[in-house]
């Protein structure tokens, strides 16, 4: 078990590398391999064109079947199996340099072995998508001049608009000044300049675009938690050491994170910070402005492609200082990295669910260890894995226990709501605190992780709903557009008059949404603004920042919302938070339910009470004598994350055992039955007591996106035992004719079994 999330760290001895060359240059009369963007596992050879030397790391537009694809160069060969006379050339070179150096390459080949995922389609994911074309690998410069000396020949009085260009750049002591801020003069600047440059006073620069941000806020006067963290992980800088800031919300955890990142830049370091969802990038990029002075960029994907090519740019020429970034960050190069910070690192968020199934925490520690550098892995409630690599010694842990700024830990309640009245989902004793709270002018949050009106439209004559056509789920019901959408596949068709089966008009809508329940607070504090934070309210550029704005500033005095209200959001004015659905978790299919769960809800009830007034958070419940809920409340994160693993250790599931998924799905029902049927007859000499198979067995949605979908379960006690099962796996299933009519992957360290 290693520090990778208990899943990645000891991969390195379980089976081979790919031929990654370590020469700065690669040989004209060499071939080449190439890592193109393809399934298939292997790398291909090409031929250099003539008098061409080539970096490792650099792209090349090639020939690929009918296409013409880029790819990676990651190795020479002096000999190579394609009959030479069939040995294809490389018809351009993308680059003067290695896009992806050596060490980030070296560990992006790692990452393909250890998720086994094909090499290309990894460098591909790595590479922002206007590189996985052929678009130039530059940024956009900026036109500037500087002042060198005193011109040999005074300027005439009469000329008013060199003098002025001459007194501006004089007044700049010789740092640039952009054509922008000179051109506000007259029209013909560049005309009335260009005397001085041919004199040699004045020279003209083309520098690159970079952002650059100045602080205008002091640091706090830290507490005695939050300097002897601050302390450990400054003294770590220059090293690898992984650390969990294991902190309750609001104990001010971003606060340790800014005060050593402040060092590491004064170490002349890059900063890579990774945060689970879009929705925490906006609010911290405005904490950090005011905070850090230096070159700062985002990387997420509420980016345009043109953006998002010019911050990753930013970010690998050493330029930006700070990154903070989603996911598909922990991938970006950056040559002089010094820590690495992962907020919430618990969330699930950080997992990659398609294509590339990579776990960006997973991936940051092992490129910490690769860098030596130390890495921050923030939460108040830690993953499992991460708790359990503190108990293995492999984590140091530095916990905060008090909230800053005084603040007092919120007071949690359950509400029996077992046979009680509901307005619309909403119990009188929530109605009745939420109005109190109101009255008080305080703001309230009422939390249902469900977006939409209803999440089922059905029919009282002859019980029928409405489901998705390509799903086995019933569509979600959104009100305000008319419309059954199903939140799986993105299928919509408008709301019916009546039954589809039996034409009554007899629908009911069964269950709620954010929609509706901020519908029927509307309905019962009609003079209260309320903001309905969810992806249908959040769509739209700018609509997230708006929202949050409102929030934070107190205008919206209700908040509704799903899971995007629930991490790392600082609203001072809310005092009372309700949370309306938490017995799902306690049922789930998923042997994380639980675990998700328990961190959901004391996240949401972090946002009740961080300023002075003590908050209160109340989850209704139709169980609430369940033991797991009781300790959660009761007794805290720590005692359920507790009581939670000991029941994980006596099942040996993760952290205990290391397991993986192989997914399939076709368009056919018994296909993917039948493909999985092939690879248990393979894999049957390696199950034994270390190593079970499970299954083939439906998946919990069996249909989804018109496709039927199966899955194995593979669970091991050593992560060795695994990868070399899994890598045998690969191979033979490259060769098996199903794999061709079967869509199937394979999820190492999955996060959820759906």
């Amino acid at each position: 078990m290693g520090y990778a999330g208990n899943s990645a760290y000891h991969a390195n001895a379980c089976f081979g590398h790919l031929p990654i060359s370590t020469s700065d240059s690669l040989l004209t009369n060499s071939y080449l391999q190439i890592a193109v963007p393809t399934p298939l596992y292997q790398v291909f050879d090409y031929r250099a064109r003539d008098a061409e030397a080539l970096s490792v790391g650099v792209r090349v537009l090639v020939p690929f079947g009918r296409r013409q694809v880029v790819g990676v160069v990651i190795g020479r060969s002096d000999s190579t199996d394609v009959p030479v006379d069939k040995l294809r050339t490389v018809l351009k070179v993308l680059d003067d340099e290695p896009i992806l150096p050596p060490a980030l390459l070296e560990l992006l080949n790692w990452a393909s072995r250890y998720y086994h995922h094909p090499i290309g389609d990894v460098l591909a994911s790595a590479l922002p998508v206007l590189l996985r074309r052929d678009a130039p690998a530059t940024l956009p410069r900026i036109e500037c001049y500087r002042w060198l000396r005193e011109p040999n020949h005074p300027v005439s009085a009469r000329a008013h608009v060199q003098l002025y260009l001459l007194k501006r750049l004089t007044a700049a002591s010789g740092e640039p000044v952009d054509a922008q801020s000179l051109s506000a003069v007259s029209r013909s600047w560049r005309k009335s300049l260009q005397p001085l440059i041919d004199d040699g006073a004045i020279e003209r620069q083309d520098l690159d675009a970079l952002p650059c941000n100045v602080s205008t806020d002091l640091p706090p006067v830290l507490l005695d938690e939050q300097m002897h963290a601050v302390s450990a992980i400054q003294c770590a800088l220059g090293k690898f050491q992984p650390f969990l800031l294991n902190g309750v919300t609001g104990s001010g955890k971003t606060e340790v994170y800014l005060q050593c990142i402040a060092q590491a830049l004064i170490r002349d370091e890059q900063v890579l910070l990774l945060v689970p969802e879009i929705s925490l990038t906006p609010q911290l990029m405005n904490r950090f402005q005011r905070r850090v002075s230096g070159c700062m960029v985002s990387l997420h994907s509420g980016l345009n492609d043109t953006e998002r090519l010019q911050n990753w740019m930013i970010a690998a020429k050493g330029h930006a200082d700070v990154v903070i970034g989603t996911r598909s960050a922990a991938l970006v190069p950056m040559p002089r990295l010094g820590l690495i910070v992962v907020d919430e690192e618990h969330d699930g968020s950080l997992k990659q669910q398609d294509g590339f199934r990579y776990n960006a925490r997973d991936f940051a520690l092992m490129r910490a260890q690769k860098q030596q550098c130390p890495i921050v892995l923030g939460s108040a409630t830690p993953s499992f894995e991460s708790l359990n690599n503190v108990t293995a010694g492999r984590y140091l842990e530095l916990r905060l226990s008090i909230r800053a700024g005084g603040a007092q830990a919120p007071m949690l309640s359950l509400l029996d709501i077992r046979r009680q009245k509901l307005h619309e989902g909403l119990s009188e004793r929530l109605l009745s605190a939420i109005g109190e709270h109101l009255e008080a002018g305080r703001q309230a949050l009422v939390f249902i992780n469900r977006r939409g009106f209803a999440p089922t439209l059905l029919c009282n004559d002859c019980g029928a709903s409405a489901t998705c056509k390509r799903c086995d789920a019933h569509m979600t019901v959104h009100a305000k557009r008319q419309q059954l959408r199903c939140h799986h596949c993105g299928a919509d068709r408008p709301l019916p008059p009546a039954c589809e089966t039996c034409l009554s008009a007899e629908l009911d809508f069964i269950g709620f949404g954010t929609e509706r329940i901020s519908n029927a607070l509307q309905e019962r504090f009609p003079d209260v603004p309320i903001a309905r934070i969810d992806r249908d309210t959040t769509r739209n550029k700018g609509a997230l920042e708006a929202q949050l704005q409102a929030a934070t500033s107190g205008t919206a005095r209700l908040l509704v919302g799903t899971q995007m209200l629930a991490k790392g959001h600082h609203f001072p004015g809310v005092t009372l938070v309700g949370i309306l659905d938490a017995d799902r978790g306690l049922f789930g299919t998923d042997f994380r339910s639980l675990e998700h769960m328990g961190q959901l809800v004391l996240q949401v009830a972090g946002r009740a009470g961080r300023e002075a007034e003590r908050g209160e958070v109340l989850i209704q419940t139709r169980n609430p004598d369940n033991p797991m809920l009781q300790t959660l409340v009761r007794d805290g994160y720590p005692a359920f994350a507790q009581a939670a693993l000991t029941e994980r250790k006596i099942a040996m599931l993760p952290p205990y055992a290391f397991v993986a998924l192989v997914r399939a799905e076709a368009t056919e029902p018994r296909a993917p039955h039948i493909f999985l049927d092939r690879i248990i007859d393979e894999l049957s000499n390696w199950q034994g007591p270390d190593l079970m198979i499970l299954g083939p067995a439906p998946a919990p949605m069996e249909r989804r996106g018109g496709r039927y979908r199966a899955q194995l379960f593979i669970q091991a006690e050593r992560r060795a035992r695994l990868n070399a099962c899994l890598k045998d796996l690969t191979a033979f299933i490259d060769k098996l004719p199903e794999a061709r009519r079967t869509r199937w992957s394979i999820d190492v360290d999955p996060v959820d079994l759906f």
